[in-house]
């Protein structure tokens, strides 16, 4: 998937993937979530995210019904940290944002 934003394109699979978070739910839960942070080759950042039909990234399928789906977010770099943060990911933040930290 790949989408424009305000004139923006965001695009995986020309893009470094920074980090990588999914839920401890199998593939085949409506609630699976699998969301990836990228920066694109002029260093903007953006999420990619997919997930089942009670994830935060279900679509609406006929009438009512929900199924899964996907979708690009772009993101500063307060954003990104702030989700790595609350993913516990402290290798990547350390790793792709070492100016960003500092010790306690």
């Amino acid at each position: 998937m790949k989408k424009i934003i305000e004139g923006k394109r965001y695009n995986p699979a020309t893009a470094e993937s920074l980090a990588v978070w999914e839920n401890r739910h199998p593939r085949s839960d409506f609630k699976w979530c699998r969301e990836v942070l990228y920066r694109t080759p002029k260093g903007a950042l953006f999420l990619h995210g997919k997930g089942g039909a009670m994830s935060p990234y279900s679509e609406p399928v006929g009438n009512n019904g929900r199924g899964g789906g996907e979708d690009i977010r772009p993101m500063t770099q307060t954003e990104a940290l702030q989700w790595m943060e609350e993913r516990g990911l402290a290798d990547e933040i350390e790793r792709h944002f070492p100016d960003a930290i500092e010790d306690a």
